[in-house]
């Protein structure tokens, strides 16, 4: 427990004043090591499952339910909680639970469910076994030396049996595993009853028509519409438009709410469900009247720690819609967007967790998402049903250890990493490629045209990836037959991928195979991974950047998804100053056409209400996709330049890149704190508060300045070593 949190009194209180400074300072030392603060926990995994089956089938379209397309699991309904405790002193232990339960100490039960127990001084073992069938079984337990956190364990089945003389075994064989929890550190905060915060949120304008009203909030927003005034007698009808075109649209509108108002009415209604809108038509027949309309905004409670800030407004103001582009589809989970589909996409949550190391650094809402993507055993399909989707799961384990160093989340997952995984080998053809399968939904962009025949060559770099992943986590948890397995798996199928696919011609990678020979067709998408994967050497990388990246007979990517991959590509080819051109272009376009957060889709050779349209609806398309904010993660990365070289940023280095810019500034989070670091043509100053970080930096001079030790790497290439705690400032001139 924080020690500003120990006492809550006010300034100039009595009491406070009255206390000594040794005792008051005696008291805060105690009262830390006799409260510990208790949180609710439960299995992990079954909290965020249970909480993705709610947010996931809230989706309607135009009033009517819309389930997701794959298989939904559950939680656990029994679970056994158990943890060994040092007690100093006999104490009294509260204990709330969510669903029927029974208390054991020592092995011996309490009689019926306690709510409180005495537990003596020693050393005593503490089970609680609950079963929940409609919720989660969680427990919340507060003593003084007991308390319910992480470092329970706990089971599903805990195996145990029992013999001819009523004796219980003392060896189990089950598996168990840290408890999970999240931020329920109040016996009152029910996991169960949980929802998101809201606020109130005024309407910029109101128009007025007869029988109807068109309210806009100003840009596009999230939250429940508030209806106030209400009088008469009929129907009303609430249209959500994320434009104006589509709020004055009720035959095509995606949203809407019905509304049988009675006589007397409620003065004040709000809408069940939250809706994304920026625009709202209210439609009334019958005696109805209405004085205004409100809505409550609803958000996640996560902070902002990542900055980013430079000369150029126009790329000011892209990073500050991206942001809040970011923010309305960060929720319980990361979700693809506002107003359609609001489900949990791997493929979208993948470029989530990337943004999010660069704005929020928030690891909760990345595990939440990760444990509901994978569900549970068996596998019986793709995640999402999309085989690329599968993969990109894997890949965000692998960028969550490197960013974050949580090495526990790998060991309490790592059996459902390898089942996962052994439905994925299964699937291979004969060649070891991964194929399209009765079941399987191969998606890699919405793009016209795009072949899914065959072996793809993007599919088998994404497995590739997966199987090193899977080998870094077999390491760590010491299964040398999984990381001898999955090693040479990967080997092999990288080796495979460039006797398959390069094509010496084309000077690329070929977008598949069928029927056991090359197509013709080149793509940017295994090109382009292939760069940042770092599979390519470095004059395969020189001459994919000409004939593919910078290639315009290429078939060009219009989605925001695939794009920040390929401007991650070019700025790993060293191309800043390209994409920083192409960031004011595609993103820009869409802020000129009046977008106040950023689209699933962005043609800019469409037209007017053009560009609402898809899926061959005239406003299918998202006009807020958490795709669309990848400059959050392209500025941090690549521009400001700081990455993480070892797991939780024990080790990092920073690269800036102005890319044209003459200067810029900015904040990345780490698990120990942040980078800050400001850039110009002359001149950088960074301090960081965690890790061994080392610039790398051209110049035309030799840098010096304050704490510089600059080693020089040749052709004008300099390195700077950056300790925690100490502010570097740097003169140089760039070349």
């Amino acid at each position: 427990m924080k020690m500003e949190n120990v006492f809550r009194m006010k300034r100039g209180t009595s009491k406070l004043k009255a206390v000594p400074v040794l005792v008051l300072c005696f008291l805060l030392l105690t009262s830390q090591l006799t409260a510990q603060q208790a949180t609710w926990i439960w299995y992990p995994g079954d909290f965020e499952i249970s909480l993705a089956n709610k947010v996931q089938n809230r989706r309607t379209e135009r009033g009517t339910f819309f389930p997701v397309f794959w298989k939904m699991d559950n939680h656990y309904v029994l679970i056994d909680f158990h943890k060994v405790f040092d007690v100093p002193h006999k104490e009294n232990v509260d204990i709330y639970v969510e669903g029927e339960y029974n208390v054991k100490l020592d092995g011996k039960p309490f009689e019926g469910s306690p709510r409180r127990i005495s537990v003596p001084a020693g050393r005593h073992k503490i089970n609680i076994k609950v079963f929940n069938q409609a919720n989660v079984p969680a427990i919340y337990v507060r003593g003084k030396a007991i308390v319910s956190d992480s470092s329970w364990l706990v089971t599903f089945e805990d195996k145990e049996w029992i013999d001819e003389t009523g004796k219980t075994s003392d060896i189990s064989a089950t598996k168990w595993l840290k408890a999970g929890f999240w931020n329920f550190n109040s016996h009152l905060q029910l996991p169960s009853q949980f929802t998101l915060p809201t606020r109130r949120q005024a309407a910029v304008s109101t128009v007025r028509g007869n029988r109807s009203m068109l309210v806009d909030f100003g840009k596009e927003t999230l939250g429940f519409i508030r209806l106030h005034g209400l009088k008469g007698k009929g129907k009303l009808s609430v249209y959500y438009g994320e434009s104006k075109e589509e709020a004055l649209s009720p035959e095509h509108c995606e949203a809407l709410d019905r509304v049988e108002v009675g006589n007397p009415a409620r003065k004040d209604q709000t809408m069940k469900l939250s809706k994304a809108f920026r625009f709202v038509n209210v439609e009334y027949d019958g005696s109805i009247s209405l004085d205004s309309v409100s809505m409550l905004y609803e958000y996640a409670d996560v902070r902002q720690r990542g900055s980013f800030s430079c000369n150029d407004a126009g790329i000011n103001r892209i990073y500050d819609v991206a942001k809040y582009t970011f923010e309305l589809n960060t929720r319980e989970f990361f979700i693809d967007g506002i107003k359609r589909d609001r489900w949990v996409w791997s493929g979208d949550a993948y470029q989530s967790y990337l943004m999010n190391y660069y704005l929020y650094f928030d690891k909760e809402t990345v595990t939440r998402t990760m444990y509901a993507l994978r569900g549970k055993d068996p596998v019986t399909g793709h995640i999402n049903t999309i085989m690329d989707y599968t993969f990109y799961w894997f890949l965000g384990i692998y960028d969550y250890y490197l960013y974050t160093g949580d090495k526990n989340y790998i060991l309490q997952n790592y059996d459902r990493m390898k089942t996962l995984m052994d439905y994925v080998v299964a699937r291979r053809n004969k060649d070891g490629f991964m194929e399209w399968m009765p079941g399987d939904w191969i998606f890699i962009d919405w793009a016209a045209g795009l072949s899914k025949k065959g072996e793809v060559s993007f599919e088998q770099l994404l497995l590739a990836r997966s199987l090193e992943t899977m080998a870094l986590c077999a390491n760590m948890v010491n299964d040398k037959e999984g990381l001898s397995t999955y090693s040479a798996l990967s080997e092999d199928l990288r080796r495979k991928i460039f006797q398959v696919y390069w094509s010496d011609q084309k000077k690329a990678l070929v977008h598949s195979r069928v029927d056991g020979r090359q197509t013709e067709n080149v793509t940017r998408y295994a090109n382009m991974f292939a760069i940042f994967f770092d599979y390519f050497d470095q004059q395969q990388k020189q001459t994919v950047k000409t004939s593919v990246l910078l290639n315009d007979s290429i078939q060009k990517i219009t989605t925001p998804y695939m794009r920040f991959y390929e401007l991650e590509a070019l700025c790993a080819m060293g191309e800043q100053s390209y994409v920083l051109k192409e960031m004011k272009d595609y993103w820009g376009g869409m802020l000129k056409l009046g977008a106040t957060s950023f689209w699933e889709e962005y043609n800019p050779a469409k037209k007017g209400t053009e560009h609402y349209a898809m899926y061959g609806r005239k406003f299918g398309k998202s006009l807020c996709h958490a795709w669309g904010a990848s400059p959050l993660y392209l500025l941090g990365k690549h521009y400001l330049g700081v990455k993480p070289t070892a797991p939780g940023y024990s080790a990092y280095t920073v690269e800036p890149n102005l890319g044209g810019l003459q200067w810029m500034q900015g904040k990345v989070p780490t698990p120990g704190g942040d980078i800050e670091l400001y850039v110009s043509q002359e001149q950088v100053k960074i301090k960081g508060s965690t890790g061994a970080g080392t610039i790398k930096m051209r110049s035309s001079i030799p840098p010096v300045g304050k704490n510089v030790v600059a080693v020089v790497k040749g052709n004008g290439l300099y390195e700077i070593e950056v300790k925690p705690g100490i502010e570097y400032i740097i003169n140089y001139k760039a070349e």
